[in-house]
């Protein structure tokens, strides 16, 4: 619904502003992992196909290697 859309513009101007500042890149990155792990989840409950569900797929795993990067970034 539209709180899913606001969190997803919200989380993509924060992988955007976190190019310039890591704190708010991980935060981010988090925050869309977790989002797109919910919307795996929500495909699976559904029994959707695996090609309607790869894109969230993709994402969670994109925004995770992000979030994984960024934090070692800080160390």
């Amino acid at each position: 619904g539209l709180t899913t859309v606001i969190l997803q513009i919200i989380g993509a101007m924060g992988l955007l502003v976190g190019l310039k500042f890591n704190f708010i890149l991980v935060i981010s990155s988090l925050g869309l992992a977790i989002l797109m792990l919910a919307g795996v989840i929500v495909r699976i409950k559904l029994k959707d196909s695996i090609w309607i569900s790869l894109p969230a797929l993709f994402y969670m795993v994109l925004n995770t290697y992000i979030f994984w990067s960024s934090i070692n970034l800080m160390t």
